[in-house]
């Protein structure tokens, strides 16, 4: 199993168990992108230490492969000056040198092959931490809009309500009660305001006959001059 794969398993565990018992996704999603964060910091060692041993085996097998070169060219020069125990021994060497190259090849190969798969995961995993990124501002503008939403159904159910509903019922009685009495209050004062004009025009027609009284003798007492 691949280390990525590994930090992969190991995150997804930890954020199933977390989605479990999470009260605010918001800070949850936050807190995913910063163990994705985490994550790939691990990954970059893992790939810059398999990037170091993939250089290490090129370096041995390109100086492996030097000398091979190095020992043929002078096994050539001693054979031109008549040495040929001279060449036969740098002969050897490159033989030599060149078993190392080609043990050196290999494992520099397959060191090669790693890397590369590392640099392919960690490209993937990096990509899929930007499109994390990218709808966190979105899934964070869902969650919020749900806990408004739930907070105006609890609202609300508060208003649709047995009690609720008895209250405003019972409110709305108060209320027609009020309004009766305050008829009947005003119909009352009708009632008394018409028998007060009653009363006050039996007080006016009185003060009329006497005006006609006295007008009648003042005129008597003028023709008896």
């Amino acid at each position: 199993m691949s280390i990525f794969k590994r930090i992969k398993d190991v995150t997804l565990s930890n954020l199933n168990a977390v989605i479990d018992r999470a009260e605010d996704p918001e800070k949850l999603l936050d807190q995913y992108l910063l163990d994705m964060e985490k994550d790939m910091k691990e990954a970059e060692k893992s790939v810059a230490k398999q990037i170091s041993i993939e250089k290490k085996f090129k370096k041995q097998m390109d100086d492996a492969r030097d000398m091979r070169d190095k020992r043929q060219s002078q096994a050539e020069k001693a054979l031109e000056k008549g040495n040929e125990d001279l060449a036969r021994r740098a002969l050897e060497d490159k033989n030599k040198h060149q078993e190392t190259m080609d043990q050196l090849s290999s494992s520099y190969e397959n060191a090669r092959q790693s890397s590369q798969q590392l640099r392919d995961q960690l490209h993937d995993m990096k990509n899929e931490y930007e499109k994390m990124k990218a709808k966190k501002e979105t899934l964070k503008a869902r969650a919020s809009s749900a806990k408004a939403q739930k907070q105006i159904n609890d609202s609300m159910s508060g208003f649709a309500s047995e009690n609720a509903s008895a209250g405003f019922d019972r409110m709305s009685e108060k209320v027609d009660e009020l309004e009766a009495q305050a008829e009947t209050s005003r119909e009352m004062r009708s009632s008394n305001t018409s028998l007060d004009d009653e009363l006050d025009a039996l007080d006016k027609n009185d003060v009329d006959d006497e005006l006609e009284t006295l007008k009648s003798k003042m005129k008597e007492k003028k023709e008896t001059e």
